[in-house]
C-alpha cells in the first residue's frame, strides 16, 4: 500500500457564528496555551541528552506535529468560511441554520438544525448540511414531503415547521 491518499472532498464553507467562535477558541487554545507548554516540555527533554531513547522527547515532538497540523487546518478552514448571521429572506423555506420539525410516517416528530460540517457535533439534534437528510430538505417548505433512501428502506418525512430562532 502506497502513501497516496485520494483527496477528501472539502465540506461546505458555511458556519454559524457559534460554530466559528468555537473553532477560533480551539485555535487560540492550541496556539497560545498548549503549544508553548509542549514546546517547553520538549526542550527540557532534549536537554537530558540521548534523544533516541527519550520517550518524553519523542512523544512531545509527535504532539507538536499534531498541534501544528490542527492549527494549519483551523487557520485554512477559518479563512475560507462564510459566517451566516442573517436569516434568509424567505423564512418558510429550509436553508442553512434552520431548525426543522419533521414527522415520520409513524407519526414520530423529530427536530433538527442544519449547520455546517465543522459544527454538527455541538449538539445531538444538529445535522451537517452535507448529510443526505439535510440535502433532501434544503429549499423545501412546510408541508412538503421528503423521501430518503436508507439501507432499511425508504423513509418519508413531512416538514411540520421551519424556524430560524437562533439567527437574529
Amino acid at each position: 500500500m502506497g502513501r497516496f491518499r485520494t483527496p477528501q472532498q472539502p465540506g461546505s464553507k458555511y458556519i454559524t457564528a457559534a460554530g466559528a467562535a468555537r473553532l477560533r477558541a480551539e485555535l487560540d487554545e492550541l496556539w497560545r496555551r498548549e503549544r508553548p507548554q509542549v514546546t517547553a516540555a520538549v526542550s527540557a527533554a532534549a536537554a537530558q541528552g540521548d534523544r533516541s531513547e527519550n520517550a518524553e522527547y519523542t512523544y512531545g515532538k509527535r504532539r507538536l506535529r499534531e498541534i501544528d497540523r490542527r492549527v494549519r487546518f483551523l487557520r485554512a478552514r477559518l479563512a475560507g468560511m462564510v459566517v451566516v448571521e442573517q436569516p434568509p429572506g424567505d423564512r418558510q423555506r429550509v436553508f442553512f441554520g434552520a431548525r426543522i420539525t419533521l414527522e415520520t410516517e409513524a407519526g414520530v416528530q423529530l427536530r433538527y438544525r442544519i449547520v455546517g460540517p465543522d459544527e454538527f457535533d455541538m449538539a445531538a439534534d444538529y445535522i451537517s448540511m452535507d448529510a443526505p437528510l439535510a440535502r433532501a430538505l434544503l429549499g423545501r417548505r412546510v408541508d412538503d414531503e421528503v423521501s430518503l433512501e436508507l439501507a432499511a428502506g425508504t423513509q418519508r418525512y413531512t416538514i411540520v415547521a421551519v424556524d430560524y430562532c437562533d439567527i437574529p
